[in-house]
């Protein structure tokens, strides 16, 4: 008996242990034969949706390394599908919400919603035609409207109407009463965004960007509200380190233009990229560009994220460094504005008419002879790139036009500047000589219709007698370059003109205007018949001469450099990131070569050094200690408006290593451009910072 209970003490146990193994076998077989459903149903009720993760764009330098735009933090604000509630009534309230704490934080302009067929105030909006013939915005318009089972030729009240009632603005009683939920600007704001929503297509697969790259301070605001609905999603914003200068030159960044939209996503850029819109943004854009990587998200049916995970890296956009030297250009930009205000103030202490006091802007350029690198560029007035959005309309509407890169598309009489060329042709052509004197005599009267007169006699009644090309250009002669302009001819003119850079692009990476010049071709085209008196005037700068300020100052390169006209540029080197390895370095390209005869330039640069020290521009530079060449001049631009003031420099005289030139508008006289010159001369030659200029004598000459 002890053996057997000793037997069922072992057998029970055993018995117990064989039914667990039972029951476990049997839900082990049931998972493997009926668990695959259950997975099955879970692989479908979840969602894997792919992001595009933003690459960093590349940063901008100046040529010396230092920071001009860089990339700071910022934050998209999205709304997720899944997880916005079924009710019209709270769909609208988590928008509302959303945007009030955007507005909360200051970030007004960082809301989306543009895509908005219709113009007006709400409730009286009317469909914009503007914007549906844009790009392709009518196509997705009655994609849209297909897709909502409107036809295309919706009246535009019945689409408002429809439109109301699908994003519950309005609620109907039993008798079909409308009844308004929300006030007019609530109404507004909720049309605006619920159609964009649709017009975008927000779904699963599209998540709806309320608000794009908020500050961190308007993220803290949003974040207070715990919205469960929204996704925040880190972005890179632009920052400019000296904000208000360089901005002609620096550009903006924004999205892809409705009408480019095929352009930029044939090249691989996601459709709500942001791209280089102007300037150096928009010339390199091709550098600056980063690769987007991709990020997988996966979600259950309720819009929970279940993973994330980075498919593919993003790559950053290289490092673009510029030619200018920030420090040189916020000292163009301050003399020029502060050039523009003291020629007004002294002509209206004068209180004399179209002696300046209409001064009202301008552009002042700089460039290395050696190598074409534009080393500033400034136009007057200018604007923020910071405040670009919230300025905008007012800058807009400025008669000023501070949007307007006059520096580059400016185009302007360049007056007597255009003397040293002319004078530089007719030596290389034998023309005239060194030697040759031209006695003014007042009246030009080789023609018997058209007998121009000198400066000089017009408002002294005087002469500048007997004249040589040294003297003729000190002095400004219209006289001596009425009888050489004829000697030499229009054509041969011109010929040397285009070998300056004069009316022709300067080959910058930037847009440009051509300029003109002045000739029968040109007449011919406008249908003007080109006279041979005309020449006289295309000899001093006058006529239907029209030039930029940067092909100014290629020009006077030119003829400080020995005749060797270099290719403008305002890249000098791109690198990676983050190991700065180089992966463009731009080197100087010769467009031209002028073989100028011995003693030609020389001439030609001692004339324009005795300008400075002795002639037109003498008060300017009185005492200077650093020897320079220079010529001013004064384009005469119609009655009723002050004449433009022109100035083109170089420095230092021996070894020029700047070039200049300087427009004001309505400046009056030539000489007084010259303070923006000489402020870029003491910054770059000599290492001081600017000073703010101060008051000078009048002075008449040209």
């Amino acid at each position: 008996m002890k053996k057997l209970r000793t037997t069922l003490r072992l057998s029970l146990p055993g018995a117990l242990f064989l039914g667990i193994c039972a029951v476990y076998l049997i839900i082990l077989v049931n998972l493997q034969i009926t668990g695959q459903d259950y997975y099955a149903i879970i692989k479908e009720e979840t969602y894997t949706r792919y992001v595009s993760i933003e690459a960093a764009r590349g940063e901008i330098y100046d040529r010396s390394g230092r920071p001009l735009v860089i990339n700071t933090e910022a934050y998209d604000i999205s709304l997720e599908y899944g997880a916005m509630p079924k009710s019209k009534a709270a769909f609208n309230d988590v928008i509302l919400r959303t945007v009030a704490a955007v507005r909360a934080g200051g970030g007004e302009d960082c809301l989306t919603g543009q895509n908005f067929p219709f113009a007006g105030s709400y409730p009286d909006y009317i469909l914009d035609e503007n914007f549906l013939n844009t790009g392709s915005n009518r196509v997705k318009f009655e994609a849209l409207l297909g897709r909502l089972e409107q036809p295309a030729a919706v009246d535009d009240a019945e689409l408002l109407d429809f439109l109301k009632s699908r994003y519950g603005l309005v609620v109907k009683d039993k008798d079909g009463n409308e009844t308004e939920q929300y006030g007019a600007a609530e109404a507004d704001l909720l049309l605006r965004i619920r159609y964009d929503m649709e017009y975008l297509q927000f779904s699963r697969v599209e998540p709806y960007t309320i608000a794009e790259r908020v500050d961190i301070g308007t993220l803290t605001y949003v974040k207070e509200l715990s919205i469960g609905q929204i996704l925040i999603t880190e972005e890179a914003a632009r920052t400019y380190v000296y904000d208000g200068y360089a901005s002609h030159i620096l550009g903006r960044i924004g999205k892809i233009p409705a009408e480019r939209m095929e352009e930029y996503t044939a090249l691989g850029y996601s459709g709500d990229a942001y791209v280089g819109l102007s300037g150096a943004e928009q010339a390199y854009e091709n550098y600056l560009r980063g690769i987007d990587g991709t990020l997988a998200i996966t979600e259950d049916k309720y819009g929970n994220i279940l993973s994330e995970t980075i498919v593919k890296e993003p790559v950053a956009g290289n490092d673009v460094y510029l030619t200018i030297d920030i420090d040189l250009q916020m000292t163009a930009e301050d003399a020029l504005r502060d050039n523009i205000t003291l020629i007004q103030d002294t002509a209206i202490a004068g209180g004399e008419e179209h002696t300046g006091e209409d001064a009202s802007s301008g552009a002042a350029v700089a460039v290395d002879p050696d190598t074409g690198e534009v080393l500033a560029m400034a136009s007057y007035p200018t604007f923020s790139l910071k405040n670009f959005s919230e300025e905008y309309a007012q800058n807009s509407a400025d008669p000023l036009r501070p949007h307007y890169n006059r520096a580059l598309y400016g185009l302007y009489e360049p007056g007597s500047t255009f003397k040293p060329g002319v004078a530089a042709a007719a030596l290389n052509e034998g023309v005239i000589s060194s030697n040759t004197v031209i006695v003014d005599r007042g009246a030009y009267d080789y023609y018997e219709t058209y007998q121009p007169r000198c400066w000089i006699y017009l408002r002294f009644g005087r002469t500048h007698g007997p004249q040589n090309v040294v003297q003729a250009i000190q002095n400004s002669c219209n006289y001596f370059f009425y009888e050489t302009g004829r000697l030499l001819g229009i054509d041969k003119m011109n010929e040397y003109c285009r070998m300056y850079g004069l009316g022709t692009p300067t080959g910058i990476e930037f847009g440009e205007a051509a300029g003109t010049l002045a000739g029968p071709a040109y007449s011919e085209s406008v249908g003007k018949i080109w006279n041979p008196g005309d020449t006289l005037q295309a000899a001093i700068g006058q006529s239907d001469n029209t030039f930029t300020p940067l092909q100014l100052a290629v020009y006077t390169a030119t003829l400080a450099n020995g005749g060797t006209r270099y290719r403008a540029h305002l890249l000098r080197e791109v690198r990676s990131f983050p190991d700065g390895a180089l992966v463009a370095e731009i080197t100087p390209e010769a467009v031209c070569t002028i073989e100028f005869k011995a003693g030609v330039l020389a001439t030609v640069k001692n004339a324009m050094k005795g300008v400075v020290e002795n002639g037109s521009a003498a008060r300017i530079f009185l005492g200077y200690d650093l020897t320079v060449g220079g010529k001013t001049g004064t384009a005469q631009v119609g009655t009723g408006r002050s004449d433009n003031a022109t100035f083109i420099g170089f420095a230092p005289y021996e070894t020029p290593k700047i070039a200049v030139s300087v427009i004001i508008e309505q400046g009056a006289n030539g000489t007084d451009a010259a303070y923006t010159a000489k402020a870029i001369f003491d910054a770059y030659i000599k290492g001081q910072p600017y000073v703010p200029l101060e008051n000078g004598e009048e002075n008449y000459e040209e």
